[in-house]
């Protein structure tokens, strides 16, 4: 009957539009910045819809191992990625390098220490970290304090964050007096005003490239991460602090 009244009409039933999910584990520092390149992406995009998490990219790596369901891994480290494509867990020859982190030490707008000073200051009584063990924000953190000679006199201070987002929500709370996080939460529009920060210079801690993988090859996939390497999601990054490859 649908068939007939369509051909009365002189019209055909148009096709029902399809739609793909692509799910993403993503680093907690692209919080922000992700948030902008999926709204452009699926303004340009519009079939497909995204699906992320954010979390500790050393914990992604193990839910990865033990075949969490997600099709693309935006991770703080690019080792991560890359050792899932040789244990044979992501798509063959698909990692790629996105972004070079930064870290910061950051600290309330009200709070009385400057950012600049802070890691010495006989006032700080509580300093958050990501976690080293899973976390690569934690780990340059880390490794920043020693460069500076200041990790012995800080680790009985500090306060471990599952990720660089809960770090931040530490200090945010008052759980801790400053916290070491990285720049693209500390110049994002939702946090810009609430703290101040000094940036940690680059020498003094590992260079923090950061890369992805296709777990599952997909066209989506595959869309995402051509959209996200373009000048559009280039550009995006680089507003949220992201040194970019080949700078």
């Amino acid at each position: 009957m649908a068939v007939a009244l369509a051909a009365l009409c002189g019209c055909s039933p148009k096709p029902a539009t399809s739609t793909r999910t692509l799910a993403i584990a993503a680093a907690a520092d692209l919080n922000f910045a992700l948030e902008e390149v999926s709204r452009e992406f699926t303004r340009t995009h519009p079939a497909t819809t995204l699906q992320i998490a954010y979390g500790s990219s050393g914990n992604f790596y193990a839910q990865l191992r033990n075949r969490a369901p997600f099709d693309l891994f935006l991770s703080a480290d690019v080792e991560y990625p890359r050792k899932l494509a040789q244990e044979g867990l992501a798509a063959a020859d698909s990692v790629f390098t996105y972004a070079v982190g930064r870290i910061v030490v950051w600290v309330p707008a009200q709070s009385p220490l400057d950012p600049a000073t802070a890691l010495r200051s006989p006032a700080l009584r509580h300093l958050a970290i990501a976690n080293p063990q899973h976390a690569p924000y934690g780990r340059a953190a880390k490794f920043a304090l020693r460069s500076l000679g200041v990790y012995d006199t800080v680790e009985g201070k500090l306060v471990l964050g599952e990720n660089v987002a809960q770090t931040l929500q530490f200090v945010e709370s008052g759980s801790a007096d400053a916290g070491i996080v990285a720049l693209s939460l500390a110049i994002a529009p939702a946090v810009r005003g609430r703290g101040r920060y000094w940036e940690i210079p680059l020498d003094l801690y590992p260079k923090m490239e950061q890369g992805g993988v296709l777990v599952k090859d997909s066209p989506a996939a595959r869309e995402f991460r051509s959209w996200l390497l373009a000048p559009g999601g280039r550009a995006i990054l680089k507003r949220f602090g992201f040194y970019l490859p080949g700078e």
